[in-house]
């Protein structure tokens, strides 16, 4: 499953409920601090686009990308903005390609690659949007409309440490959900003797 987690995906997009935290606070001003110029020139001489509105019709996405390079030489850079430390995961890597994906439909151009910016080190991280990361976000996207049309919340993440610093952790309420799940398998198992 490349969604980091069902049930927190479902609670926002399915019932509209989000709640901020000090990370997604400081995302929050990471990104607003970057989306303040509309475009300017670097030294490099590459055009940079922030905040730039980008769609995909053929996986049915919308977003913004936090900053796209336009090169002299025709390379399409986009850049993800992220306020923690330098490391990998997923879901940024997923969120950085579905961005290059619209990029490429828009501008019917390919996009090899992007990079993740991590404030918290002032470092890039490179990405390569190689074929197993567009089957995965091709996958994502399934899963998502999937659970669109689900009539409940899925059960939490079996990872619990995603669960620790979870701005949604007060609404989902993983380990009531869990503890629920588990008492009814429990009675399951103790008036079912096939169970």
């Amino acid at each position: 499953m490349t969604i980091r987690c069902p049930r927190r995906c479902a609670l926002i997009y399915l019932e509209g409920e989000f709640t901020d935290n000090l990370h997604t606070q400081r995302g929050n001003a990471e990104h607003a601090r970057v989306d303040r110029a509309a475009h300017t020139t670097n030294r490099d001489r590459a055009r940079v686009e922030y905040a730039l509105p980008v769609w995909s019709e053929r996986l049915g996405l919308i977003g913004k990308c936090a900053v796209v390079e336009f090169w002299p030489d025709g390379i399409i850079y986009p850049v993800e903005y992220k306020h923690g430390a330098r490391r990998a995961w997923l879901n940024d890597d997923l969120q950085l390609v579905g961005q290059a994906v619209c990029l490429e439909e828009m501008l019917e151009r390919s996009i090899p690659r992007g990079a993740i910016f991590h404030a918290g080190s002032k470092r890039r991280r490179e990405v390569e949007f190689n074929g197993l990361l567009r089957l995965q976000l091709d996958e994502c996207v399934a899963e998502v409309r999937s659970l669109v049309g689900q009539t409940h919340l899925p059960p939490p993440t079996s990872d619990t440490r995603r669960c620790r610093e979870c701005s949604m952790r007060d609404i989902c309420q993983p380990e009531a959900a869990r503890r629920l799940a588990d008492g009814g398998a429990a009675r399951s198992a103790l008036f079912d003797p096939d169970a």
